[in-house]
């Protein structure tokens, strides 16, 4: 066999890639707890008869909109299975973006074999409000995307499904979840659809926070890696790279995208570079006229650090400074003082070089200020600062 296959299957870091899919929903959510109370809270009565809850998820792209609504759907459904037998569907309202698919989705997954031919949807409405009553079952619709459903077809869909029981006999058959990426969705609903839904009833989703971010790292590499292809340093790298677009997502591609580099050059563990370089390709490149205007003494000290981070996740701020003497030896220049040296690191972290963080230190000695690039390869800048000082100091 070709020896470049080797390569295939041989997981040297991932032992499941399945956790690291966008659609992989945990058992357990993480970074969201306040949320998952939040949405406990609109849903209080829903173990009671003849009850209905609403509520509209909003947030960007990467917050957790789906996975929140499904892990709680999820819970419910296992936990309060004594008190009332709820069942749930969700529905991609990108792929299913007219009220008869929706219709078809909602049926099918009650009964897979349900004739809908022909039907008008007021009929499948009314099939399927009698199967659910049959069945004694309270069904939870999430829409996810539904201002795709919106901007096609208007409020007919939603409007249907929140008077489902209007003038019948018994309430409490539906209960909506409605997401959506923008709260222009909002623009979209009609003032009868919102008195229905309740005004009150939206949960806004902001980007995770790093910590949440790193909670997510954790968890998923906990369920894709091997325990010793990775550490806690290596987490917080990958936190501090998804940290500016606070997107979970990419915290899914770092890992992965970490593993597979790791994997190619055959080894068991993944380093900074291999975060470096997948992260480094997802933002603008440092040109060079960049670091040719940075002032002599800061290329200095991002020279320092840089050599640094090319082997470690991290660095103190006082080994920074350590290192940046003995830089400046190699250059026969003396070195600037602590305070311009701490403003040099604000200014490296306001142009985006840097990342930085407070921690305490070891055996409880204090705080101390902890320096990383997860965003750019650390080996691209050290070439360039090398050209520039060379040329500026005639070596």
């Amino acid at each position: 066999m070709a020896g470049y296959l080797d390569r295939i299957g041989a997981g040297l870091v991932l032992k499941d890639v399945e956790p690291l899919s966008f659609d992989y929903i945990p058992a357990a959510l993480v970074g969201r707890d306040d949320k998952l109370v939040d949405l406990a809270t609109k849903f209080s009565t829903i173990t009671l008869p003849e009850t209905s809850c609403n509520v509209l998820i909003t947030g960007p792209v990467g917050s957790g909109k789906t996975a929140l609504a499904k892990v709680f759907a999820n819970d419910i459904e296992i936990n309060f299975s004594k008190k009332r037998n709820i069942s749930s569907v969700h529905i991609n309202c990108r792929n299913f973006n007219t009220t008869p698919q929706v219709l078809h989705k909602v049926i099918t997954k009650l009964d897979p074999g349900y004739p809908v031919r022909g039907l008008s949807s007021s009929e499948v409405l009314s099939s399927i409000r009698k199967i659910l009553r049959n069945l004694n079952k309270h069904f939870l619709i999430i829409l996810d995307e539904v201002n795709h459903v919106l901007m096609k077809e208007g409020n007919d869909i939603l409007y249907k499904l929140l008077r489902i029981d209007e003038d019948k006999q018994g309430k409490g058959t539906l209960s909506l979840i409605l997401i959506s990426q923008e709260e222009v969705v909002l623009n979209l609903l009609e003032g009868a659809v919102i008195s229905r839904l309740g005004v009150g009833n939206h949960i806004r989703l902001s980007g995770y926070s790093k910590d949440g971010l790193f909670q997510i790292a954790k968890q998923r590499a906990e369920l894709s890696l091997f325990n010793e292809s990775y550490d806690e340093k290596i987490l917080n790298l990958i936190a501090s790279s998804a940290a500016s677009k606070g997107d979970a997502r990419n915290v899914l591609h770092l890992i992965e995208g970490a593993a597979k580099n790791a994997e190619k050059d055959g080894r068991k563990n993944i380093i900074p570079e291999d975060i470096q370089t997948i992260s480094s390709k997802e933002v603008i490149a440092v040109e060079p006229h960049i670091i040719d205007s940075l002032r002599p003494h800061l290329q200095l000290f991002l020279l320092a650090i840089c050599r640094r981070l090319k082997k470690e996740s991290e660095i103190t701020s006082g080994d920074a400074e350590q290192l940046y003497k003995v830089v400046c030896e190699e250059y026969n220049q003396s070195p600037k003082g602590h305070t311009t040296l701490w403003k040099y690191m604000k200014d490296l972290e306001n142009k985006d070089f840097l990342s930085s963080k407070y921690a305490s230190m070891p055996h409880g000695r204090g705080r101390t200020q902890l320096l990383s690039m997860p965003n750019i390869l650390p080996s691209d800048l050290i070439n360039r600062l090398e050209l520039s000082l060379n040329r500026q100091f005639n070596i």
